[in-house]
């Protein structure tokens, strides 16, 4: 796995250093080419020099005017030498300067330019050294040169030399700007991660055995805040995660502890000595109870769990919301009947909406069998079903004690328990999962569930789910 160190140092020194090379093999072509036009214009000036001290004779008899230097003198200044010679249209020397024993390289291309009348500059070899010719027409000076072409040409060693020291001081620019690049890179990528650094080890050092701890280092930084705003935010929600895993563990364990130790008693009780068959009936029918009620919390809690994890797909289908909760309400008549309960149903008008039937059987049935546990004797529970603000809404209200208004954000968690000085008699086998189930199927349906207290007592619960137009 890359560095990121060595990754951000490689792409600093990458980009430096390119763009160092960059501007370096610029600089050097430039450099060149400036050399090359001061070399051609100081060429084209001895040329015309020469030419014209070649063709003042009106003889048409050609030397070249030279001073008088010995030889020593003449080779201490051979780099500032310019060499001239004289050609027939032919290719055939007709003259040179006295400093030079041989021919100049003769450039046939560069002959034939100069007799049709243009400059030609080539580059060649001479005694061992370069030089840069002038093919200069001697036409231009009268009719009697007309075949005759000039050439002069300057040793190239002082400027090979200087272009060969810029050549290797761009090259060790370039090379220094991408070492020193790269150690600047390195710097920076240590910098800038040493924050990290820090915000890793603060992470690592929170454990689940240590409490709630925040990570604190550079919180005050703009460029880091988000980064350490983010991770305390799903600290947060981790140990409320793992907060809530442990009270539903041990509220779990609570709720099948107690039908299991009662079970176990039961059997445990009628085997000691022989009992009558009534007596073994009896233990029978509350065994049975009992494992009823270890049946409803398993369900109840493979419910909860399956919705959480997307594994229940809703069949959806259309229904008309208020005749299929009269029908769950025919259903627990019986129930309410027997504490003198009385259920009302106000329905106003057709609501339609889009939820899977089953689904709404259970959330209005829990909600339902919720109400008739809190509602005292003599009570009532009122069932309203009503289209309000493009939403069909099914609102249990009942005459019961209410919720405490700091227990209502909790009353949908599961194995919830209001005090038990503020609910009249038994839970009557409730699992403690059925608020849980309704906010959970509410949710899947794409609807809400809500809570809050009734002027005058009692507690109402709302849901509020889409809402399906009937066709004008």
């Amino acid at each position: 796995m890359r560095s990121f160190r060595t990754v951000l140092a490689l792409r600093v020194a990458g980009g430096i250093t390119a763009g160092v090379l960059i501007i370096s093999v610029l600089s050097y072509l430039a450099l060149k080419e400036t050399l090359d036009r001061e070399l051609n214009a100081s060429l084209v000036n001895v040329a015309s020099i020469q030419a014209s001290s070649l063709t003042e004779d009106p003889s048409g008899i050609m030397r070249f005017h030279e001073w008088e230097l010995t030889p020593e003198e003449a080779a201490s200044v051979r780099d500032l030498n310019r060499f001239a010679q004289v050609w027939s249209g032919e290719g055939v020397s007709l003259l040179r300067t006295q400093y030079i024993t041989t021919d100049l390289p003769l450039d046939d291309d560069g002959l034939r330019s100069a007799l049709a009348g243009e400059l030609a500059w080539t580059e060649g070899v001479f005694q061992g050294i370069p030089i840069r010719s002038l093919y200069y027409p001697l036409e231009r000076l009268g009719e009697l040169h007309s075949r005759h072409v000039l050439q002069v040409a300057a040793p190239l060693e002082s400027r090979d030399r200087m272009l060969g020291n810029v050549a290797l001081f761009l090259l060790g620019l370039t090379l220094s700007a991408g070492i020193a690049s790269f150690g600047a890179g390195w710097w920076l990528a240590s910098r800038m991660i040493h924050p990290v650094d820090d915000i890793i080890d603060q992470a690592e050092s929170i454990g689940v055995d240590r409490g709630r701890r925040a990570i604190e280092a550079y919180a005050d930084t703009r460029e880091y805040q988000r980064l350490v705003q983010v991770l305390n935010g799903m600290l947060s929600r981790l140990d409320s995660a793992m907060e809530a895993q442990r009270r539903f563990t041990a509220d779990a364990s609570h709720e099948l502890r107690s039908p299991l130790t009662a079970l176990r008693g039961e059997l445990e009780v009628a085997r000691r000595k022989e009992r009558s068959r009534q007596e073994y009936e009896r233990v029978l029918d509350s065994s049975l109870d009992e494992v009823e009620r270890l049946s409803r919390i398993a369900e109840d809690l493979l419910t909860l769990t399956r919705s959480e994890a997307g594994a229940v797909v809703p069949q959806e289908e259309v229904v008309e919301l208020g005749t299929r909760v009269g029908d769950t309400l025919g259903r627990l008549a019986r129930k309410a009947g027997a504490k003198g309960i009385r259920l009302r149903l106000v329905n106003e008008g057709p609501v339609t909406t889009r939820v899977d039937p089953d689904h709404l059987d259970r959330v209005s049935w829990n909600l339902l069998d919720n109400a008739i546990k809190f509602t005292p004797p003599g009570g009532e529970v009122t069932v309203t079903v009503v289209e309000e603000n493009d939403k069909a809404v099914l609102s249990v209200a009942d005459t019961g004690p209410g919720i405490p208004e700091d227990r209502i954000p909790q009353i949908f968690e599961r194995f919830f328990r209001l005090d038990e000085s503020r609910t009249p008699g038994e839970r009557e086998g409730g699992t403690g999962l059925g608020l849980a189930i309704v906010r959970a199927l509410s949710e899947l349906s794409g609807g809400r569930v809500e809570a809050a207290n009734r002027q005058g007592g009692g507690a109402v619960f709302r849901v509020l789910l889409p809402l399906m137009k009937e066709p004008s």
